[in-house]
């Protein structure tokens, strides 16, 4: 079974407007409300995959209650914390310029946290459990390790997707799969990465501190997968970008729901390409369709 974590879920607010004025009165030319964060994107792809998955996190009020049902309808599953406060809006303007605003979030109290760490004990060895997204300020900051040792121990296989501290503190605990992007992977080592051959000595770093594998993508300079034993570079589909949200969880979902399928590295990141730029080509997430079409497009290189 296959669990992810997203501890600040969202609606995700995309709001279209033609030649957006500030100080003025803008009307939209169209909307759009999503469930939104880095884990249920997770979960929304792999169940376009056919693979199931069960969503962990906290929602709270009318807003966690739309988050929900939208999962349901789409018949991802779930098993969300209830909190007190109301699950936050994240808005998109899309105009001249693309310009987000993101929400808090609730508070999330200590009595949320242990119903969140009793809910992890379903989780059995081999099991998949994919961390991503931010930790929330109410949260421990090393909420993250915690659980990485924690799976570890158990012999659950830990993905992660964060950035800074949270994901280099849980190299060590040897997660399965972890998937900077080129700014993360810069940022966690204070240099610029711009190149794949900048990137593959700083994934070799994250490899000898204890993750199975690296997963780096570079935008429209293609991904980079590294194991134990090998490094693949890809390049990427050709097609317009019209969608910043949501292509990295759908890297992600692809790498782990085909290799659970398959249990072929390569394989599964050929597809995670592939659903990486269909979703980055799609107003939301990518389609099963989307990512078949591109997926004879992706040409993986062994180095």
């Amino acid at each position: 079974m296959i669990y992810t974590v997203t501890l600040n879920p969202s609606i995700d607010y995309i709001v279209n407007v033609d030649n957006f004025q500030i100080d003025s009165i803008n009307r939209m030319i169209s909307d759009q409300k999503f469930p939104g964060g880095k884990g249920i994107n997770v979960s929304r792809v792999l169940k376009r995959l056919d693979v199931t998955s069960i969503a962990f996190g906290f929602i709270g009020g009318f807003t966690g209650d739309f988050i929900e049902n939208v999962l349901k309808s789409e018949s991802v599953l779930s098993d969300f914390v209830r909190v007190a406060g109301d699950s936050r809006i994240n808005i998109k303007l899309k105009s001249q310029y693309e310009t987000e605003i993101n929400g808090q979030g609730p508070t999330i109290s200590e009595q949320n946290s242990t119903d969140f760490f009793k809910k992890l004990e379903q989780i059995q060895p081999g099991d998949y459990l994919i961390l991503a997204g931010n930790i929330p300020s109410s949260l421990e900051s090393n909420l993250y390790e915690k659980i990485a040792k924690w799976g570890n121990e158990k012999g659950v296989n830990i993905v992660v997707d964060a950035s800074g501290k949270a994901l280099l503190d849980v190299v060590k605990h040897k997660p399965f799969f972890i998937k900077p992007n080129h700014h993360e992977l810069g940022e966690l080592f204070d240099v610029t990465i711009s190149t794949v051959e900048e990137a593959i000595p700083y994934g070799q770093k994250l490899l000898e501190l204890g993750a199975k594998n690296v997963g780096i993508s570079l935008a429209g300079m293609g991904a980079i997968l590294m194991t134990e034993k090998d490094i693949f570079v890809s390049n990427v589909p050709k097609g317009e970008v019209i969608n910043s949200v949501g292509a990295g969880d759908s890297l992600v979902a692809g790498f782990i729901g085909t290799y659970v399928k398959t249990n072929d590295k390569v394989t599964a990141f050929k597809t995670a390409v592939a659903a990486g730029s269909a979703t980055a080509f799609s107003s939301d997430l990518t389609s099963r369709e989307k990512i078949e079409e591109l997926i004879d497009q992706v040409m993986i290189e062994k180095r």
